[in-house]
């Protein structure tokens, strides 16, 4: 039942994450959905990345700035190799 939770928590700090990306990268009006989708993403590829580097997130808060920091990144990599501006 604790996965249970921790999944949900998880995708709500990612969709939280995802929009707070969208605003700081100007790409709010593109789409809720996309942008929930790279916050859940952008924390796992955050962690990953992170966590090779030997540096943790610690609660919900380090969860969230680190979501945030890869949503912002996926985002970057999405417009420059996908849409290519």
């Amino acid at each position: 039942m604790d996965w249970l939770i921790n999944l949900i928590i998880g995708l709500i700090v990612g969709g939280l994450a995802g929009f707070t990306a969208g605003k700081i990268m100007g790409t709010a009006d593109k789409g809720v959905l996309m942008n929930v989708i790279l916050g859940i993403a952008g924390g796992v590829l955050a962690g990953v990345v992170f966590g090779l580097l030997g540096i943790g997130a610690y609660g919900i808060v380090g969860s969230f700035i680190f979501s945030v920091i890869g949503a912002c990144a996926l985002i970057f990599l999405w417009r420059k190799f996908v849409l290519k501006r």
